[in-house]
């Protein structure tokens, strides 16, 4: 299943983009997380991209925001 999942993510295409430093600290500061997640949720709202995570507190944090969300049940 490991090996599986693994040939999956490597199919993803990754696309490294610039976000605004000032922007994603508002953002963790506003919802109350660090600035790793407020930078996804940056990216989300930027690109008007749906965010993917099985982090439920992210998840949470990002529709405080009106980012898209796609959550991942366990």
């Amino acid at each position: 299943m490991a090996h599986y999942a693994v040939k999956l993510y490597q199919r993803i295409p990754i696309r490294l983009v610039d976000v605004e430093l000032e922007e994603t600290l508002e953002i963790a500061d506003a919802v109350g997380i660090y600035a790793y997640d407020a930078y996804l949720i940056r990216c989300a709202l930027k690109y008007r991209a749906p965010l993917v995570s099985l982090d439920r507190n992210l998840v949470q944090a990002a529709k405080e925001t009106g980012a898209k969300v796609i959550e991942v049940k366990r």
